[in-house]
């Protein structure tokens, strides 16, 4: 997890729906300074002398409301509200709108070696962007041995011991038209502390390795629309060998799940055995995942309908007895 972010990488930030632009005005020696939340603050009424809720280690961002509302002070009075404001222990300025900064805030920040940023993007359109780079930049991250898949737009994580045939699988299930995101090692990070998005290495993106084959190039095999960069993961299949003896579930009535970085996520333990089309049985979990979290869970649904049969069997019975009293 990177716990900051230095100024300096909003500067032709690319990614995650970042597309920052920024330009830096002044304060170049302070590109080191460290961005510690990925919240933005806008000052408000800071200009206004009411700066207690300004926090330190977060973005300031103005606006054309506040380049108005500087504009319109005489140069001595925007030094001396500048100077106060610049006193306070934040990273950078990010101004938006590609607004002309005032003479005295680009003299103020190279005073305090406050980097000072531009972008032509307005101010919502700012935040928005410096908020996604930030939390995807700052987010909790952690390395898992697995394959992840986008099956029918459910990112399904395979998980299993080694050997046991994860890459495989994945690429029967690429052949069927699913798109591989990572196979053996899948970064995971945290998104607002309830979604957990999972990629891919770089240096591996769309390689799957496959015993007696070696290494093949997905993307090559199968075309570009056969992997995707990262996907949110919303199942993980567990892939178990088959052991004759034990008691395996088959109805499905209970559904377990598996913690991950603290995220609760629905699994599937899918025994495997010589003959099973395992491909296959994937591909329907993922299936089966996307009808309950439409409401339609086939095993509850059978057992309902055989409770209500049962119901109405003893009700026939307890007929039937009345009668020959």
């Amino acid at each position: 997890m990177s716990s900051s972010v230095p100024v300096a990488a909003l500067l032709g930030a690319r990614g995650a729906g970042a597309d920052l632009e920024c330009d830096l005005l002044a304060g170049a020696a302070g590109l080191a300074r460290k961005i510690t939340l990925p919240y933005i603050q806008k000052t408000g009424l800071a200009l206004a002398g009411f700066d207690e809720y300004l926090r330190p280690g977060r973005v300031l961002v103005f606006g054309e409301s506040e380049v108005r509302y500087l504009e319109q002070m005489d140069p001595a009075a925007r030094r001396a509200v500048l100077g106060r404001l610049l006193g306070h222990d934040f990273p950078c300025i990010v101004l938006t709108l590609g607004l002309d900064a005032p003479p005295e805030l680009v003299v103020e920040a190279e005073r305090a070696s406050l980097p000072l940023l531009r972008t032509t993007a307005n101010t919502p359109t700012t935040i928005a962007r410096l908020t996604t780079f930030l939390e995807d930049r700052m987010a909790a991250r952690e390395i898992l041995h697995g394959v992840l898949l986008d099956i029918l737009g459910l990112g399904v994580l395979i998980t299993g011991e080694s050997g046991i045939g994860k890459s495989e699988c994945a690429l029967d299930l690429v052949g069927r038209g699913h798109r591989l995101v990572a196979d053996d090692t899948v970064e995971v990070k945290v998104r607002g502390e309830s979604v957990l998005i999972g990629t891919c290495p770089e240096m591996t993106r769309g390689y799957v390795e496959i015993r007696g084959l070696g290494l093949v190039n997905v993307t090559d095999l199968f075309g570009v629309s056969a992997t995707r960069s990262s996907k949110r993961i919303e199942l993980i299949v567990q892939l178990e060998r088959w052991e004759t003896g034990r008691e395996y579930d088959r109805l499905g009535l209970t559904l377990d799940t598996q913690a991950v970085m603290g995220v609760t996520i629905p699994m599937v333990k899918m025994p495997v055995a010589p003959g099973r089309n395992v491909a296959m049985l994937v591909e329907v979990a993922a299936r089966n995942s996307l009808l309950r979290s439409r409401g339609r869970h086939a095993a509850q649904l059978l057992a309902e309908r055989l409770e209500q049969r049962l119901a109405r069997a003893a009700d026939t019975f307890d007929d039937e007895l009345e009668g020959e009293d």
